[in-house]
């Protein structure tokens, strides 16, 4: 009867302490009991839920203040590098089509004159594409256009033609074609225009290729005009 006693108290006791607003560490045993009731209930185990929580994982303000600055610094820092890299391809890009631009405006209408200069003095041949056969009008101008800057043109000098842009005579540039009528109506020689009213060309047979000027009897009498090659209309 006794144990049965000193039990409920105990269960009284330990249902008090979880619900009480303030927990303790230790149970005072009441008075009373003899000493081996005294003893176990201060043996109980005691559920205190501050003590509990307060000693539970909870992170401090710092940390958590400073945590999201670090995870927001990451990307940051990852898009400047991102960024800083993008700024460079654009630098490199943009001197890349910077220099080409150069040889390109500044270059390709010299380049295709002096490559043209070099052919001088191949003879004449009807028909004749490269330096080997000899050249005519049309096959030394397309030869010139496609081995100095890569342009395909037109087989003929009708068809280069009618293939260019019109140009007039006062804004002549060189690497301009310049045609001539010396058979009939139709247009039937060409040549490259370099500057001051001169022209590279081949001229006709038992010749070779050479400079004449447009100022020329013969070559003011049979000028049609100029034209500029598409594919440095805009050089």
């Amino acid at each position: 009867m006794y144990l049965k006693r000193l039990t409920a108290l105990a269960l009284a006791t330990c249902c008090t302490a979880a619900v009480t607003p303030a927990f303790a560490d230790t149970i005072q045993a009441p008075q009373g009991l003899d000493q081996s009731a005294t003893l176990l209930l201060t043996d109980l185990p005691v559920f205190a839920p501050a003590t509990a929580l307060a000693q539970s994982a909870v992170p401090d303000a710092t940390s958590l203040i400073a945590a999201p600055k670090a995870a927001s610094n990451a990307p940051l820092a990852a898009t400047a590098d991102t960024d800083t890299d993008a700024d460079d391809d654009d630098s490199l890009v943009a001197a890349a089509t910077d220099k080409l631009a150069g040889h390109v405006d500044g270059h390709a209408r010299e380049a295709l004159l002096a490559f043209a200069m070099k052919l001088r003095d191949i003879r004449y041949h009807r028909g004749g594409r490269a330096p080997s056969t000899g050249f005519d009008c049309s096959g030394f101008v397309r030869y010139v256009f496609m081995h100095s800057i890569g342009l395909d043109l037109p087989t003929n000098s009708a068809s280069q033609f009618l293939a260019g842009l019109k140009v007039k005579r006062n804004e002549m540039k060189t690497g301009d074609l310049v045609f001539f009528r010396t058979r009939g109506k139709a247009v039937s020689h060409v040549g490259i225009y370099i500057d001051n009213g001169q022209f590279i060309h081949s001229p006709s047979a038992g010749k070779t290729v050479r400079v004449d000027s447009l100022n020329e009897a013969y070559w003011a009498k049979h000028f049609v005009g100029a034209k500029r090659p598409e594919g440095i209309a805009k050089i």
